[in-house]
Protein backbone atom coordinates (compact mmCIF):
# COMPACT_ATOMS: atom_id res chain seq x y z
CA UNK A 1 0.00 0.00 0.00
CA UNK A 2 2.98 1.88 0.93
CA UNK A 3 4.48 2.05 -2.43
CA UNK A 4 1.88 2.26 -4.52
CA UNK A 5 1.39 5.61 -2.60
CA UNK A 6 5.14 6.66 -3.62
CA UNK A 7 4.11 6.07 -7.00
CA UNK A 8 1.05 7.85 -7.21
CA UNK A 9 2.96 10.81 -5.33
CA UNK A 10 5.84 10.68 -8.14
CA UNK A 11 3.55 10.13 -10.91
CA UNK A 12 1.84 13.13 -9.75
CA UNK A 13 5.03 15.05 -9.40
CA UNK A 14 6.18 13.96 -12.86
CA UNK A 15 3.04 15.45 -14.62
CA UNK A 16 3.38 18.57 -12.52
CA UNK A 17 7.01 19.13 -13.63
CA UNK A 18 5.73 18.21 -17.11
CA UNK A 19 3.45 21.09 -16.82
CA UNK A 20 6.07 23.35 -15.04
CA UNK A 21 8.33 22.30 -18.23
CA UNK A 22 5.73 23.45 -20.63
CA UNK A 23 5.04 26.56 -18.99
CA UNK A 24 8.72 27.62 -18.57
CA UNK A 25 9.45 26.23 -22.62
CA UNK A 26 5.95 28.44 -23.67
CA UNK A 27 7.38 31.65 -21.20
CA UNK A 28 11.28 30.98 -22.55
CA UNK A 29 9.99 31.22 -26.50
CA UNK A 30 8.49 34.66 -25.42
CA UNK A 31 11.79 36.09 -23.18
CA UNK A 32 14.57 37.68 -25.03
CA UNK A 33 17.80 35.52 -24.93
CA UNK A 34 19.13 38.79 -26.40
CA UNK A 35 18.05 41.17 -23.60
CA UNK A 36 15.61 39.31 -21.09
CA UNK A 37 12.59 41.40 -22.28
CA UNK A 38 9.54 40.10 -23.21
CA UNK A 39 8.16 39.22 -26.55
CA UNK A 40 5.03 39.75 -27.78
CA UNK A 41 4.45 41.70 -24.57
CA UNK A 42 0.82 43.14 -24.63
CA UNK A 43 2.31 46.75 -23.44
CA UNK A 44 4.15 46.69 -26.32
CA UNK A 45 7.87 46.29 -27.39
CA UNK A 46 9.28 43.86 -29.83
CA UNK A 47 6.46 41.85 -31.70
CA UNK A 48 7.82 38.72 -33.76
CA UNK A 49 5.89 34.88 -34.39
CA UNK A 50 7.40 32.83 -32.03
CA UNK A 51 4.90 29.95 -32.95
CA UNK A 52 6.38 29.74 -36.73
CA UNK A 53 6.47 26.41 -37.67
CA UNK A 54 7.76 25.99 -41.39
CA UNK A 55 6.72 27.59 -44.62
CA UNK A 56 2.70 26.49 -46.08
CA UNK A 57 2.97 24.60 -49.46
CA UNK A 58 1.30 27.42 -51.73
CA UNK A 59 -1.35 26.33 -54.08
CA UNK A 60 -0.94 23.96 -56.85
CA UNK A 61 3.29 23.92 -55.44
CA UNK A 62 5.47 20.29 -54.67
CA UNK A 63 8.10 20.42 -51.91
CA UNK A 64 11.39 19.49 -53.50
CA UNK A 65 14.14 18.82 -50.79
CA UNK A 66 17.48 20.45 -52.17
CA UNK A 67 20.79 18.39 -52.52
CA UNK A 68 23.97 18.02 -55.01
CA UNK A 69 23.88 16.32 -58.37
CA UNK A 70 25.81 17.09 -61.64
CA UNK A 71 24.24 19.18 -63.74
CA UNK A 72 24.74 18.96 -67.44
CA UNK A 73 25.40 15.27 -67.47
CA UNK A 74 23.52 13.58 -70.67
CA UNK A 75 24.23 10.45 -72.29
CA UNK A 76 23.98 11.33 -75.67
CA UNK A 77 25.31 14.21 -77.36
CA UNK A 78 24.25 13.96 -81.21
CA UNK A 79 23.74 17.54 -81.58
CA UNK A 80 27.36 18.62 -80.46
CA UNK A 81 26.35 21.83 -78.80
CA UNK A 82 28.68 21.14 -76.38
CA UNK A 83 26.84 23.57 -74.39
CA UNK A 84 26.39 21.08 -71.13
CA UNK A 85 29.62 20.22 -69.91
CA UNK A 86 28.62 18.01 -66.43
CA UNK A 87 29.55 20.36 -63.17
CA UNK A 88 28.47 19.66 -59.71
CA UNK A 89 25.99 21.92 -58.07
CA UNK A 90 24.07 22.23 -55.07
CA UNK A 91 20.56 23.45 -55.33
CA UNK A 92 18.75 25.08 -51.89
CA UNK A 93 14.97 23.29 -50.76
CA UNK A 94 12.20 25.26 -52.92
CA UNK A 95 8.38 24.20 -54.69
CA UNK A 96 7.67 23.55 -58.12
CA UNK A 97 4.14 23.06 -59.76
CA UNK A 98 2.84 20.21 -59.32
CA UNK A 99 1.74 20.37 -63.37
CA UNK A 100 2.62 23.04 -66.42
CA UNK A 101 0.42 25.50 -65.63
CA UNK A 102 -2.96 25.04 -67.40
CA UNK A 103 -5.22 26.31 -69.90
CA UNK A 104 -7.47 27.15 -67.30
CA UNK A 105 -4.89 28.51 -64.44
CA UNK A 106 -3.75 31.01 -67.22
CA UNK A 107 -7.97 31.80 -68.42
CA UNK A 108 -8.44 33.28 -64.46
CA UNK A 109 -5.53 34.88 -64.84
CA UNK A 110 -6.86 36.86 -68.01
CA UNK A 111 -10.69 36.86 -66.60
CA UNK A 112 -8.92 38.70 -63.46
CA UNK A 113 -7.21 41.66 -66.10
CA UNK A 114 -9.87 42.13 -67.87
CA UNK A 115 -12.01 42.76 -65.13
CA UNK A 116 -9.81 45.31 -63.30
CA UNK A 117 -7.84 47.20 -66.38
CA UNK A 118 -11.10 46.92 -68.70
CA UNK A 119 -9.76 46.99 -72.46
CA UNK A 120 -12.29 49.89 -73.42
CA UNK A 121 -10.13 51.79 -70.96
CA UNK A 122 -7.53 53.65 -73.43
CA UNK A 123 -5.39 53.68 -70.19
CA UNK A 124 -5.53 50.51 -70.17
CA UNK A 125 -6.02 48.71 -73.49
CA UNK A 126 -2.70 46.86 -73.78
CA UNK A 127 -2.66 45.45 -70.58
CA UNK A 128 -4.93 42.87 -71.33
CA UNK A 129 -4.03 41.91 -75.27
CA UNK A 130 -0.21 42.27 -74.01
CA UNK A 131 -0.89 38.92 -71.53
CA UNK A 132 -2.86 37.37 -74.23
CA UNK A 133 -1.56 34.15 -75.50
CA UNK A 134 0.02 33.79 -79.42
CA UNK A 135 -2.73 31.23 -80.79
CA UNK A 136 -1.74 31.51 -84.48
CA UNK A 137 1.28 29.44 -83.40
CA UNK A 138 -0.39 26.22 -84.75
CA UNK A 139 -0.67 27.63 -87.32
CA UNK A 140 1.69 25.67 -90.59
CA UNK A 141 1.95 26.51 -93.85
CA UNK A 142 1.42 23.22 -94.85
CA UNK A 143 -0.33 21.75 -92.14
CA UNK A 144 -4.31 22.10 -90.98
CA UNK A 145 -4.29 23.07 -87.96
CA UNK A 146 -6.70 25.81 -87.87
CA UNK A 147 -9.09 23.88 -84.60
CA UNK A 148 -6.56 24.13 -82.28
CA UNK A 149 -5.67 28.12 -83.63
CA UNK A 150 -9.63 28.77 -82.81
CA UNK A 151 -10.05 26.15 -79.86
CA UNK A 152 -7.03 25.38 -78.24
CA UNK A 153 -6.90 28.12 -75.20
CA UNK A 154 -10.80 28.58 -74.49
CA UNK A 155 -12.61 25.55 -75.26
CA UNK A 156 -13.51 23.40 -71.82
CA UNK A 157 -11.90 20.40 -73.54
CA UNK A 158 -8.53 21.74 -73.22
CA UNK A 159 -9.06 23.35 -70.11
CA UNK A 160 -6.60 21.07 -68.76
CA UNK A 161 -3.85 20.93 -70.76
CA UNK A 162 -0.80 22.91 -70.64
CA UNK A 163 -1.18 26.49 -72.33
CA UNK A 164 1.24 27.41 -74.67
CA UNK A 165 1.69 30.53 -77.06
CA UNK A 166 3.09 32.35 -74.10
CA UNK A 167 6.36 33.88 -74.43
CA UNK A 168 8.92 34.41 -71.56
CA UNK A 169 8.04 37.75 -70.33
CA UNK A 170 4.60 36.47 -70.39
CA UNK A 171 5.17 33.64 -68.08
CA UNK A 172 6.81 36.12 -65.81
CA UNK A 173 4.02 38.40 -65.61
CA UNK A 174 1.52 35.92 -64.68
CA UNK A 175 3.87 34.45 -61.94
CA UNK A 176 3.88 38.02 -60.67
CA UNK A 177 -0.03 38.19 -61.04
CA UNK A 178 -0.06 34.87 -59.04
CA UNK A 179 2.04 36.07 -56.16
CA UNK A 180 -0.23 38.53 -55.81
CA UNK A 181 -3.56 36.86 -55.82
CA UNK A 182 -1.91 34.27 -53.35
CA UNK A 183 -0.98 36.43 -50.91
CA UNK A 184 -4.47 38.17 -50.80
CA UNK A 185 -6.17 35.33 -50.11
CA UNK A 186 -3.43 34.66 -47.38
CA UNK A 187 -4.01 37.93 -45.23
CA UNK A 188 -7.90 37.64 -45.43
CA UNK A 189 -7.82 33.88 -44.36
CA UNK A 190 -5.42 35.71 -41.72
CA UNK A 191 -7.91 38.23 -40.73
CA UNK A 192 -5.94 40.97 -42.28
CA UNK A 193 -8.28 41.73 -45.07
CA UNK A 194 -12.09 40.92 -45.23
CA UNK A 195 -12.81 38.61 -47.56
CA UNK A 196 -14.85 41.08 -49.88
CA UNK A 197 -11.71 42.80 -50.23
CA UNK A 198 -10.71 40.87 -53.96
CA UNK A 199 -14.44 40.98 -55.04
CA UNK A 200 -14.94 44.18 -54.87
CA UNK A 201 -11.94 44.94 -56.78
CA UNK A 202 -12.86 42.08 -59.33
CA UNK A 203 -16.68 43.80 -59.92
CA UNK A 204 -15.18 47.44 -60.05
CA UNK A 205 -16.60 48.17 -56.90
CA UNK A 206 -13.42 50.15 -56.41
CA UNK A 207 -10.61 51.22 -58.66
CA UNK A 208 -7.46 49.49 -57.57
CA UNK A 209 -5.60 45.96 -56.16
CA UNK A 210 -3.46 43.85 -54.26
CA UNK A 211 0.37 43.97 -54.62
CA UNK A 212 2.48 42.20 -52.42
CA UNK A 213 5.55 44.09 -52.37
CA UNK A 214 2.87 47.14 -52.17
CA UNK A 215 1.56 46.23 -48.93
CA UNK A 216 4.84 45.55 -47.06
CA UNK A 217 6.53 48.55 -48.00
CA UNK A 218 3.75 50.97 -47.72
CA UNK A 219 0.46 49.38 -46.77
CA UNK A 220 -1.89 52.01 -46.72
CA UNK A 221 -1.29 52.71 -50.49
CA UNK A 222 -3.02 49.19 -51.02
CA UNK A 223 -6.26 49.32 -53.10
CA UNK A 224 -5.80 52.83 -54.20
CA UNK A 225 -5.35 53.99 -50.50
CA UNK A 226 -8.89 52.24 -49.20
CA UNK A 227 -7.43 49.30 -47.91
CA UNK A 228 -8.68 50.67 -44.33
CA UNK A 229 -12.25 50.51 -45.20
CA UNK A 230 -11.10 46.21 -46.38
CA UNK A 231 -9.10 45.30 -42.84
CA UNK A 232 -10.47 42.06 -41.59
CA UNK A 233 -10.86 40.66 -38.01
CA UNK A 234 -7.36 42.34 -36.89
CA UNK A 235 -8.17 45.77 -37.10
CA UNK A 236 -8.02 46.41 -33.60
CA UNK A 237 -10.09 49.12 -32.23
CA UNK A 238 -10.12 51.57 -35.59
CA UNK A 239 -6.30 51.01 -35.83
CA UNK A 240 -5.02 49.89 -38.32
CA UNK A 241 -3.30 46.46 -38.37
CA UNK A 242 -1.09 45.39 -41.26
CA UNK A 243 0.25 42.25 -41.82
CA UNK A 244 4.92 42.07 -41.91
CA UNK A 245 7.06 39.54 -43.43
CA UNK A 246 7.64 38.91 -39.29
CA UNK A 247 4.20 37.32 -39.55
CA UNK A 248 5.52 34.44 -41.08
CA UNK A 249 2.40 34.99 -43.18
CA UNK A 250 3.21 36.65 -46.10
CA UNK A 251 4.70 33.68 -49.02
CA UNK A 252 8.04 34.09 -51.37
CA UNK A 253 7.13 34.99 -54.85
CA UNK A 254 6.24 32.74 -57.59
CA UNK A 255 8.32 32.65 -60.03
CA UNK A 256 10.17 30.55 -63.33
CA UNK A 257 12.78 28.07 -62.03
CA UNK A 258 16.38 28.55 -62.60
CA UNK A 259 17.56 26.14 -65.26
CA UNK A 260 19.57 24.59 -62.43
CA UNK A 261 16.34 24.15 -60.48
CA UNK A 262 14.21 22.41 -63.05
CA UNK A 263 17.05 20.00 -64.39
CA UNK A 264 17.71 18.89 -60.34
CA UNK A 265 13.70 18.58 -60.39
CA UNK A 266 13.08 17.07 -63.29
CA UNK A 267 15.83 14.33 -62.78
CA UNK A 268 14.50 13.35 -59.34
CA UNK A 269 17.51 11.50 -58.29
CA UNK A 270 15.86 11.21 -54.55
CA UNK A 271 14.53 8.10 -55.94
CA UNK A 272 17.90 6.53 -56.88
CA UNK A 273 19.33 7.60 -53.82
CA UNK A 274 21.14 4.81 -51.08
CA UNK A 275 21.63 7.28 -47.85
CA UNK A 276 23.86 9.88 -48.91
CA UNK A 277 24.86 7.88 -52.29
CA UNK A 278 23.64 7.52 -55.95
CA UNK A 279 23.00 4.09 -57.45
CA UNK A 280 23.31 3.97 -60.77
CA UNK A 281 22.01 6.41 -63.83
CA UNK A 282 18.75 7.64 -64.99
CA UNK A 283 18.47 8.98 -68.48
CA UNK A 284 15.01 10.15 -68.31
CA UNK A 285 12.56 11.75 -65.24
CA UNK A 286 11.76 8.08 -64.65
CA UNK A 287 13.76 4.73 -63.92
CA UNK A 288 15.33 3.09 -66.25
CA UNK A 289 16.54 3.94 -70.38
CA UNK A 290 14.10 3.29 -72.31
CA UNK A 291 10.69 5.32 -72.48
CA UNK A 292 8.20 2.70 -72.27
CA UNK A 293 6.77 1.40 -68.83
CA UNK A 294 8.34 -2.00 -67.93
CA UNK A 295 6.32 -2.95 -64.83
CA UNK A 296 3.49 -5.09 -64.62
CA UNK A 297 0.67 -2.38 -64.69
CA UNK A 298 0.57 -0.61 -67.73
CA UNK A 299 3.74 -2.72 -69.28
CA UNK A 300 4.76 -1.24 -72.89
CA UNK A 301 2.85 1.72 -72.63
CA UNK A 302 4.87 5.19 -73.34
CA UNK A 303 5.77 7.26 -70.26
CA UNK A 304 5.42 10.54 -72.16
CA UNK A 305 4.06 12.19 -75.54
CA UNK A 306 6.94 13.22 -77.97
CA UNK A 307 7.51 12.07 -81.74
CA UNK A 308 8.25 8.79 -81.64
CA UNK A 309 9.49 9.06 -85.09
CA UNK A 310 9.18 10.91 -88.29
CA UNK A 311 5.06 11.31 -89.05
CA UNK A 312 4.57 9.21 -85.70
CA UNK A 313 3.49 11.54 -82.83
CA UNK A 314 1.07 9.27 -81.33
CA UNK A 315 0.93 5.39 -82.69
CA UNK A 316 -1.86 3.39 -85.09
CA UNK A 317 -5.35 4.05 -83.85
CA UNK A 318 -6.27 1.96 -81.40
CA UNK A 319 -3.27 1.21 -79.77
CA UNK A 320 -1.98 4.66 -79.08
CA UNK A 321 1.24 5.01 -77.94
CA UNK A 322 1.22 7.67 -75.99
CA UNK A 323 -2.10 8.51 -76.11
CA UNK A 324 -1.81 11.82 -77.37
CA UNK A 325 -0.85 13.03 -81.00
CA UNK A 326 -0.43 17.49 -79.80
CA UNK A 327 -0.08 18.17 -75.65
CA UNK A 328 -1.95 15.71 -73.47
CA UNK A 329 -4.06 16.54 -70.87
CA UNK A 330 -1.97 17.21 -67.15
CA UNK A 331 -0.94 14.21 -65.50
CA UNK A 332 -2.03 11.63 -68.30
CA UNK A 333 1.27 9.91 -67.05
CA UNK A 334 2.95 9.02 -63.97
CA UNK A 335 4.84 11.59 -61.87
CA UNK A 336 8.62 11.35 -61.29
CA UNK A 337 9.51 10.31 -57.68
CA UNK A 338 9.22 14.07 -56.83
CA UNK A 339 5.64 13.75 -57.72
CA UNK A 340 6.04 16.48 -60.57
CA UNK A 341 4.35 15.88 -63.98
CA UNK A 342 5.25 15.40 -67.61
CA UNK A 343 8.79 16.79 -66.71
CA UNK A 344 8.72 14.68 -69.87
CA UNK A 345 6.79 15.38 -72.96
CA UNK A 346 3.70 17.17 -73.46
CA UNK A 347 5.63 20.94 -73.61
CA UNK A 348 8.72 21.90 -73.43
CA UNK A 349 9.07 24.19 -70.36
CA UNK A 350 10.66 28.23 -70.18
CA UNK A 351 13.43 28.79 -67.17
CA UNK A 352 14.72 32.03 -65.85
CA UNK A 353 17.64 31.62 -66.76
CA UNK A 354 19.88 33.91 -69.83
CA UNK A 355 21.20 31.62 -72.20
CA UNK A 356 25.14 30.88 -72.31
CA UNK A 357 27.02 27.93 -73.84
CA UNK A 358 29.13 27.74 -70.47
CA UNK A 359 27.94 27.21 -67.17
CA UNK A 360 30.60 28.92 -64.96
CA UNK A 361 30.89 27.02 -61.85
CA UNK A 362 34.55 28.15 -60.92
CA UNK A 363 32.14 31.55 -59.74
CA UNK A 364 29.28 29.94 -58.12
CA UNK A 365 28.44 26.21 -57.23
CA UNK A 366 25.28 27.12 -55.25
CA UNK A 367 22.04 28.05 -57.11
CA UNK A 368 23.56 28.53 -60.11
CA UNK A 369 21.41 31.16 -61.98
CA UNK A 370 22.49 33.72 -64.84
CA UNK A 371 20.10 36.42 -65.04
CA UNK A 372 20.33 38.68 -62.03
CA UNK A 373 19.24 42.11 -62.20
CA UNK A 374 19.48 43.75 -58.60
CA UNK A 375 16.90 46.75 -58.33
CA UNK A 376 15.45 48.68 -55.62
CA UNK A 377 12.29 50.55 -54.58
CA UNK A 378 12.39 54.21 -55.81
CA UNK A 379 12.14 56.62 -53.11
CA UNK A 380 10.15 59.92 -53.58
CA UNK A 381 10.51 63.24 -52.27
CA UNK A 382 8.32 62.43 -49.51
CA UNK A 383 10.93 59.94 -48.56
CA UNK A 384 8.60 57.04 -49.40
CA UNK A 385 8.62 54.46 -51.76
CA UNK A 386 6.99 55.42 -54.88
CA UNK A 387 3.89 53.70 -55.93
CA UNK A 388 2.80 53.95 -59.52
CA UNK A 389 -0.49 54.62 -59.83
CA UNK A 390 -1.60 55.83 -63.80
CA UNK A 391 1.90 55.92 -65.41
CA UNK A 392 1.43 52.93 -66.97
CA UNK A 393 5.38 51.93 -69.16
CA UNK A 394 4.45 49.71 -71.95
CA UNK A 395 7.30 48.00 -73.99
CA UNK A 396 7.33 47.00 -77.77
CA UNK A 397 8.64 43.84 -78.10
CA UNK A 398 11.00 43.37 -81.06
CA UNK A 399 8.17 41.33 -83.11
CA UNK A 400 5.55 44.48 -82.67
CA UNK A 401 3.82 43.21 -79.45
CA UNK A 402 3.17 45.60 -76.58
CA UNK A 403 3.35 44.11 -73.04
CA UNK A 404 2.82 46.21 -69.87
CA UNK A 405 5.86 46.67 -68.10
CA UNK A 406 4.31 47.69 -64.49
CA UNK A 407 0.68 47.50 -62.95
CA UNK A 408 -0.71 50.44 -61.77
CA UNK A 409 -0.50 50.20 -57.76
CA UNK A 410 2.42 48.53 -57.91
CA UNK A 411 6.28 50.31 -57.31
CA UNK A 412 8.31 51.42 -58.96
CA UNK A 413 11.41 50.09 -59.49
CA UNK A 414 15.47 51.65 -60.08
CA UNK A 415 18.52 49.84 -60.49
CA UNK A 416 21.08 49.29 -57.63
CA UNK A 417 24.10 52.05 -57.84
CA UNK A 418 27.19 53.13 -56.17
CA UNK A 419 25.17 53.36 -52.83
CA UNK A 420 24.50 49.33 -52.69
CA UNK A 421 27.94 48.40 -54.70
CA UNK A 422 30.38 50.64 -52.94
CA UNK A 423 33.74 48.46 -52.28
CA UNK A 424 31.34 45.10 -52.48
CA UNK A 425 33.06 41.98 -53.37
CA UNK A 426 30.10 39.66 -54.08
CA UNK A 427 28.43 42.25 -57.04
CA UNK A 428 29.24 45.30 -58.58
CA UNK A 429 26.64 46.45 -60.75
CA UNK A 430 22.95 46.07 -61.33
CA UNK A 431 22.77 44.16 -64.62
CA UNK A 432 25.02 40.46 -64.13
CA UNK A 433 23.29 38.77 -67.01
CA UNK A 434 26.83 39.11 -69.13
CA UNK A 435 29.05 38.54 -65.78
CA UNK A 436 32.16 36.68 -67.36
CA UNK A 437 30.38 35.87 -70.36
CA UNK A 438 29.32 38.56 -72.70
CA UNK A 439 30.24 41.88 -71.08
CA UNK A 440 32.78 44.13 -72.89
CA UNK A 441 35.55 42.23 -70.71
CA UNK A 442 34.80 39.14 -71.56
CA UNK A 443 35.71 39.53 -75.33
CA UNK A 444 39.02 38.67 -76.46
CA UNK A 445 39.46 41.95 -78.43
CA UNK A 446 37.93 44.14 -75.04
CA UNK A 447 40.90 47.12 -75.04
CA UNK A 448 40.52 48.39 -71.31
CA UNK A 449 42.24 51.42 -72.37
CA UNK A 450 40.34 52.45 -75.85
CA UNK A 451 38.16 55.45 -75.90
CA UNK A 452 35.99 53.97 -78.25
CA UNK A 453 33.03 53.23 -75.59
CA UNK A 454 30.71 51.23 -78.10
CA UNK A 455 33.69 48.90 -79.36
CA UNK A 456 33.60 47.19 -82.81
CA UNK A 457 30.57 46.05 -83.70
CA UNK A 458 32.74 43.20 -85.46
CA UNK A 459 34.62 41.71 -82.82
CA UNK A 460 32.00 41.71 -79.82
CA UNK A 461 31.62 38.28 -78.50
CA UNK A 462 27.84 37.79 -78.87
CA UNK A 463 27.49 40.37 -81.94
CA UNK A 464 23.52 39.39 -82.41
CA UNK A 465 21.32 41.09 -84.74
CA UNK A 466 19.40 44.25 -83.39
CA UNK A 467 15.90 44.62 -84.38
CA UNK A 468 14.11 47.82 -83.45
CA UNK A 469 10.59 48.18 -83.56
CA UNK A 470 9.27 51.90 -83.00
CA UNK A 471 6.22 53.68 -82.83
CA UNK A 472 5.03 57.08 -83.74
CA UNK A 473 2.76 58.80 -81.64
CA UNK A 474 -0.31 57.90 -83.38
CA UNK A 475 0.41 54.11 -82.62
CA UNK A 476 2.04 53.03 -86.46
CA UNK A 477 4.33 50.67 -86.00
CA UNK A 478 7.88 51.07 -87.78
CA UNK A 479 9.67 47.79 -88.11
CA UNK A 480 13.45 47.73 -88.53
CA UNK A 481 15.25 44.63 -89.82
CA UNK A 482 18.80 44.22 -88.63
CA UNK A 483 20.82 42.82 -92.27
CA UNK A 484 23.72 43.54 -91.17
CA UNK A 485 26.80 40.92 -92.99
CA UNK A 486 28.56 40.91 -89.34
CA UNK A 487 26.52 38.98 -86.98
CA UNK A 488 27.97 35.79 -86.20
CA UNK A 489 25.46 34.45 -83.29
CA UNK A 490 22.04 35.05 -81.92
CA UNK A 491 23.05 34.86 -78.40
CA UNK A 492 22.52 38.20 -76.09
CA UNK A 493 20.81 39.18 -73.09
CA UNK A 494 17.05 38.52 -73.96
CA UNK A 495 17.63 34.77 -74.73
CA UNK A 496 16.43 32.50 -72.50
CA UNK A 497 16.59 28.70 -71.86
CA UNK A 498 13.50 25.91 -72.36
CA UNK A 499 14.31 22.56 -71.05
CA UNK A 500 12.45 19.17 -71.30
CA UNK A 501 11.30 17.47 -74.44
CA UNK A 502 7.39 18.16 -75.55
CA UNK A 503 4.82 16.20 -78.15
CA UNK A 504 7.01 17.84 -81.23
CA UNK A 505 10.47 16.73 -80.19
CA UNK A 506 12.32 13.45 -80.27
CA UNK A 507 13.25 11.15 -77.19
CA UNK A 508 16.76 12.48 -76.84
CA UNK A 509 15.30 15.90 -75.76
CA UNK A 510 13.44 14.02 -72.89
CA UNK A 511 16.94 13.88 -70.82
CA UNK A 512 16.32 16.44 -68.37
CA UNK A 513 20.10 18.47 -69.05
CA UNK A 514 19.37 19.04 -72.77
CA UNK A 515 19.31 22.81 -72.97
CA UNK A 516 17.81 24.96 -75.70
CA UNK A 517 17.33 28.74 -76.22
CA UNK A 518 15.01 31.12 -78.01
CA UNK A 519 14.09 35.07 -77.61
CA UNK A 520 12.05 35.62 -74.76
CA UNK A 521 9.81 37.60 -76.74
CA UNK A 522 9.02 34.48 -79.01
CA UNK A 523 6.27 31.86 -78.62
CA UNK A 524 5.79 28.57 -79.70
CA UNK A 525 3.31 25.68 -79.49
CA UNK A 526 5.30 23.30 -77.53
CA UNK A 527 6.88 25.86 -75.11
CA UNK A 528 4.91 26.02 -71.63
CA UNK A 529 5.88 26.78 -67.88
CA UNK A 530 5.31 26.07 -64.73
CA UNK A 531 6.22 27.75 -61.53
CA UNK A 532 8.75 27.78 -58.65
CA UNK A 533 8.91 29.39 -55.05
CA UNK A 534 11.78 29.54 -52.85
CA UNK A 535 11.64 27.83 -49.58
CA UNK A 536 12.63 29.87 -46.12
CA UNK A 537 13.92 27.97 -43.01
CA UNK A 538 15.00 24.84 -42.90
CA UNK A 539 16.08 22.22 -45.97
CA UNK A 540 14.29 19.29 -45.09
CA UNK A 541 10.81 18.58 -43.85
CA UNK A 542 11.84 15.24 -42.14
CA UNK A 543 14.35 15.12 -39.40
CA UNK A 544 16.39 12.28 -41.20
CA UNK A 545 19.54 12.77 -39.44
CA UNK A 546 20.71 10.81 -36.41
CA UNK A 547 21.32 13.36 -33.71
CA UNK A 548 24.77 13.84 -31.86
CA UNK A 549 25.09 14.95 -28.02
CA UNK A 550 28.32 15.47 -26.75
CA UNK A 551 28.47 13.30 -23.35
CA UNK A 552 29.47 15.54 -20.51
CA UNK A 553 32.65 13.66 -18.89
Amino acid sequence: MKKQFIKVVLSCAVIAGGFSSCKNSSSSKNTSRATGWKINAKEGGFQHNTDYKEQETAPGLVFVEGGTFTKGKVQDDVMHDWNNTPTSQHVMSFYMDETEVTNSMYLEYLDYLKSVYPPEDPRYVNIYTGALPDTLVWRNRLGFNETMTNNYLRHPAYAEYPVVGVNWIQAVQFAEWRTDRVNEIMLEREGYLSEEAKYKVVNGDIEGTFSTEAYLNRPESVYNGQIDSLQGKMKKDSVSNFASRSTGIILPEYRLPTETEWEYAAAAQVGSREYNNQRGRKKYPWEGDYTRNGQRLGRGDQLANFKQGKGDYGGIAGWSDDGADITAQVKSYKPNDLGLYEMAGNVAEWVADVYRPIVDDEVSDFNYYRGNIYMKTAIGEDGKVNVIRDSIVYDTLPNGKVVAVNLPGELKMVPVDENETYLRTNFSSSDNRGYRDGEPGSSRFYDRFSDDEDGDEKKKMYNSPKHKVQRDSLGAVTRNYDKSNYRTTLINDEVRVYKGGSWRDRAYWLDPAQRRFLPQYMATDYIGFRCAMSRVGSKSKTKNKTVRSKKVK
